[in-house]
């Protein structure tokens, strides 16, 4: 859309890994981002939405050894399950980002030179114990009964060897200046406070390397052809390297250093997105994220999923029954903004059939039906271009401006079900008869509502949105159910 105030937001989610198929985790993740980013749109901002895979580490080095793959081969088939999913879900980025791009190996080769040449990285020996499932070296207080707390199953590995570490420990004040100064910057607030007290216990410096006689599939070292970076280093710069750092330095001004770069991560990304990456930025002389939404796990039946459970859900399968915005608006209402939710099909079903088949779906058929037997098409017909920022109920604002996506949703279902108490109470298809204009003036309103509802999904239910409106444009009944009881 044409900008008229030159506003710039940029919003990405972080990158899973390609080593096994996408989970409803980063479902959740990516259909989050979009409606934040589709709400933006429409209040008239410049977006740019960040999305992709990370394709480096260990785990996904091993994953093609046991699939006898090149390590190429096997990312390269991987990610067409993820770019699938995005294009199910009906998620519009602007870029789907690969740590295998060849503009950002170099951009994480000339970040790498920068933080070094700030005397922010050095060489020592090394002797820890390494999680392969979060690719990350562990404390003993990170540990839980010996064990990384995120990976149970695996026991971590003991790594001795030569490696690049980062000065974590000289951002510590720093850290917790921005902490303090920003009480946003973390959210919700409880993680800020989590992030806030792990920082205060003082930040220990972290590897940054690995050699690559061991662990060859990264992104080589500048200057030391026997290391790779380690895969966490590596990855985050994909969040400034996909806005063309350090090259296109426009783009990046635009909407990192003059826009409100926000990031999305689930509650075991805490420490890398809010503490990590944004000593990295410090080391560089680049300013921090404007905000960091933290995404609680998500359940089966208070468990959490695993194949030799057989509790795993498919998002794609769930597309294919009911439909994209079926998923998008479970993802979206019934899974808490930011704490641990559970998800099994029954609730799934549930919900479905509850609020879109007989809530939204019946309250526009309904709608419709009156309107299409009683009023012209002059009657419904809207102006479009509506300033839609500046009519945004306060309520629906506010949960969205403080990312509490569930709510917004809520509100939206609060008016569904107020239109259908009024049309119960009013009872315009009875008044039709004795009463014809009363009842038609009815009629409009609900109309008016109805559009007015369609105009709060366009974010959050795109297709379903669309279909309301050119429902009111040609003033018919939806000759299809919205969403049909399963």
């Amino acid at each position: 859309m044409n900008n008229k105030n030159n506003k710039s937001f940029y919003i990405t989610t972080t990158l899973p890994y390609v080593n096994s198929k996408p989970h409803i985790g980063f479902a959740v993740e990516i259909t989050r981002a979009d409606v934040v980013a589709r709400h933006k749109r429409l209040c008239g901002y410049n977006v740019f939405f960040n999305t992709g895979t990370d394709e480096h580490g260990q785990k996904i080095f091993q994953k093609a050894q046991e699939e006898k793959k090149e390590v190429q081969q096997f990312v390269d088939e991987k990610v067409l399950g993820f770019t699938k999913l995005c294009e199910k879900l009906n998620i519009k980025y602007d870029r789907f980002i690969r740590t295998t791009d060849t503009d950002h190996v170099l951009s994480a080769q000339k970040f790498w030179k920068k933080c070094d040449e700030n005397g922010f990285i050095y060489k020592k020996n090394y002797r820890g114990l390494y999680c392969v499932g979060c690719e990350m070296f562990l404390t003993e207080k990170d540990l839980v009964n010996g064990r990384c707390p995120y990976h149970p199953d695996k026991v971590p590995e003991e790594i001795e060897e030569e490696n690049y570490f980062f000065k974590y420990s000289a951002f510590t004040e720093k850290l917790l200046e921005i902490y303090k100064n920003k009480k946003d910057f973390v959210i919700p607030q409880s993680r800020l406070k989590e992030i806030s007290n792990f920082a205060a216990g003082g930040l220990e410096d972290f590897s940054i390397s690995r050699i690559k006689e061991k662990m060859p599939w990264g992104i080589p070292v500048p200057g030391d052809d026997q290391h790779v970076m380690y895969v966490w280093f590596d990855a985050l710069v994909n969040y400034i390297s996909t806005l063309g750092w350090p090259d296109n330095l426009e783009n990046f001004k635009k909407f990192w250093e003059n826009g409100t770069p926000v990031q999305y991560c689930g509650k075991d990304n805490l420490q890398f997105q809010s503490a990590r990456w944004q000593a990295m930025l410090l080391s560089v002389g680049l300013p921090s994220s404007d905000k960091i939404i933290i995404n609680g796990f998500i359940t089966s039946n208070g468990q959490k999923m695993s194949k030799s459970l057989g509790n795993v859900i498919d998002p794609l399968e769930i597309i294919d029954e009911y439909g994209t915005d079926a998923l998008r608006y479970y993802l979206i209402r019934e899974l808490n903004s930011f704490e641990d939710s559970d998800f099994t099909i029954e609730k799934f079903k549930e919900s479905y059939n509850a609020n879109l088949a007989n809530g939204l779906g019946n309250l526009v058929s309904r709608v419709m039906k009156m309107s299409e037997d009683n009023l012209s098409k002059e009657d419904t017909v809207f102006e479009e271009n509506i300033d839609f920022a500046n009519q945004l109920p306060p309520e629906y604002k506010k949960a969205f401006d403080s990312y509490d996506l569930q709510k917004a949703v809520d509100y939206i279902w609060t008016i569904i079900g107020e239109t259908d108490k009024k049309i119960q109470t009013e009872k315009p298809f009875s008044l039709i008869k004795t009463d014809p204009d009363t009842a038609k003036s009815m009629i409009k309103k609900y109309i008016e509502t109805v559009y007015f509802i369609a105009k709060m999904l366009e974010p959050i239910l795109p297709e379903t949105a669309e279909k309301i409106k050119k429902s009111i444009q040609e003033n018919k009944k939806p000759s299809e159910p919205l969403f049909s009881r399963k």
